[in-house]
């Protein structure tokens, strides 16, 4: 029996091979109503996905679909018609349209869409009419229309637009386009209520744009950056462990960048971290084996030098290091990521820096932030083990004053002030990333933001814009900003290669109103 199954597919298959190929015909799923190149769909519970790939236009009414995710037309690549209307549908995902190089028409009309993605309709080379009519859209992601070259007609009649700031691209997009728009009017403020987009003037709003670009590199990867000013002077430190150095950059007036002034050995160094005390400069190096160091330059004109050996036999595996000042002196905080080790807060005490206290032992810490709450210092300690923990400064030393719920496989926390409040960025690999907010006993969860293999969420304050940047090793990094009226963060800008790729560390420098942005990326996997 087996064997004449053999033979006969085998059969089939040579009768085959001197015949023309032709596509599969596909069938007509029941809630359709199909033609040789068209098909309407009515009521179907899902998307119908046994269509002939030949189909050359498609109309979905009514169906149950909640959502078009990305993909979703794969099987339909001759596609040169797609109509929705009167769906359920609230949310169109990046990429929705992928494969649908050939698709002229688009009409997604009288829908419940009040949200599409950026990118959801990247790819679309060919499209020449867009409606988005009659749906509950109130802004428009910038760049939505990004290489749509060849549009034609565009309708966004019988939305209801929040005419702020975030209308503006579409307004200035509008004036230079050689498409027809047919636009919808404005729900929002109460004085441009009603009013149609295509009578507003750019130039009624007030708004400051942000943008971070690519300005320059440096050749070695690393694994954390931390600016500081000496002499009145902008200066940035990596911390580059395959180079086996913390490598000191200064700005150059006349070549306007930034030139190394200064290397420190230090092999498998993970942080380098700056403190500067009137004309001396110190630099802690941080490294995972070999012992950490303290380098110190007594005066402006002389080279760092090795002063000390920090702790040996408490910091055996560093993974983080922070500075703090505590009952008026400077002190370190180094994360130990060994089970062996110890996080220790090394104080001040005459030329060198010593042991304090030990924190946290055998929980495998991976990072420390200092924060202020209350009018006292506080240090959090995120690690391998639990959850993030608070202490805070009480008789002299660090006492813990709580977890933080809702918070495992927290990598590294920073923190960031806006409007009285303070808020806290969590960083995880696996997972969502987290934004808290101190309510006076308790960081409170506020908003997730999905995650891919990330390893920093810095928040950084550029002008008045408390912006936050969430690294991703696996897809595009994503620069959020936080909007006062909502208390959240919105997503701004997507950041990727080849400037970016795998980031670890973010750092700003203000310099003649300009702002740079030092970012660490590394090749670790």
């Amino acid at each position: 029996m087996g064997g004449a199954g053999i033979l006969l597919l085998l059969l089939l298959a040579e009768a085959g091979a001197g015949v023309a190929w032709r596509p599969p015909k596909g069938k007509c799923p029941l809630s359709c109503s199909c033609s040789k190149d068209s098909a309407l769909c009515e009521g179907s519970p899902d998307l119908p996905e046994s269509f002939s790939p030949t189909l050359l236009s498609l109309s979905l009414v009514r169906t149950g679909v909640t959502q078009l995710k990305a993909g979703s037309f794969l099987r339909l690549p001759s596609l040169h018609l797609l109509l929705f209307t009167s769906n359920s549908f609230s949310v169109i995902e990046d990429d929705a349209f992928a494969g649908l190089s050939h698709l002229q028409y688009l009409f997604i009309e009288d829908n419940e869409i009040g949200s599409i993605s950026k990118n959801a309709l990247r790819g679309l080379r060919s499209l020449t009419h867009l409606s988005l009519a009659n749906n509950h859209l109130e802004t428009l992601p910038r760049f939505l229309f990004r290489g749509l070259e060849t549009l034609t007609h565009v309708d966004l009649r019988g939305n209801q637009f929040q005419c702020d700031c975030r209308v503006l691209w579409l307004l200035q997009w509008m004036s230079t386009v050689n498409a027809s728009v047919g636009t919808g009017a404005c729900a929002s403020p109460s004085t441009l209520a009603h009013m149609q987009l295509r009578h507003l003037d750019p130039k009624m709003f007030k708004c400051r744009a942000i943008e971070l670009s690519w300005f320059q590199t440096v050749g070695e990867s690393a694994l954390g950056v931390e600016s500081f000013s000496y002499q009145g002077e902008p200066h940035v430190v990596l911390a580059q462990p395959f180079a086996g150095r913390c490598l000191i950059l200064t700005w150059d007036y006349g070549l306007q960048r930034f030139r190394p002034e200064e290397e420190l050995s230090a092999p498998s160094v993970v942080s380098c971290k700056p403190l500067v005390l009137g004309q001396r400069l110190f630099v802690l190096a941080a490294r995972l084996w070999g012992g950490s160091q303290l380098w110190a330059r007594p005066s402006p004109g002389l080279r760092l030098a090795p002063t000390q050996t920090l702790a040996p036999r408490r910091l055996l595996r560093p993974n983080d290091a922070e500075l703090l000042w505590l009952d008026g002196q400077p002190c370190f905080v180094v994360a130990d990521a060994s089970k062996a080790g110890s996080t220790t807060l090394l104080c001040r005490d005459g030329p060198g820096f010593y042991p304090r206290q030990s924190l946290h032992a055998w929980h495998r810490d991976t990072d420390a932030e200092a924060l202020e709450l209350d009018g006292r210092p506080h240090l959090l300690l995120a690690s391998a083990s639990q959850r993030p923990v608070l202490f805070h400064w009480f008789g002299g030393r660090f006492e813990r004053r709580t977890d933080i719920p809702e918070a495992e496989d927290v990598y590294a926390t920073r923190h960031f002030r806006a409007s009285g409040d303070v808020f806290l960025c969590l960083t995880r690999y696996i997972g969502d990333s987290m934004v808290m907010r101190w309510d006076g006993s308790m960081f409170r969860l506020l908003q997730q933001l999905p995650s891919r293999g990330a390893h920093v969420f810095q928040p950084l304050l550029i002008a008045r814009d408390q912006l936050a940047i969430l690294g991703s090793d696996f897809a595009f990094s994503q620069v959020f900003h936080l909007e006062p009226d909502k208390g959240f963060l919105e997503p701004l800008q997507e950041l990727g290669p080849p400037a970016l790729v795998a980031p670890r560390a973010f750092a700003h420098i203000t310099m003649s109103g300009r702002y740079f942005l030092p970012q660490c990326v590394s090749t670790f996997s």
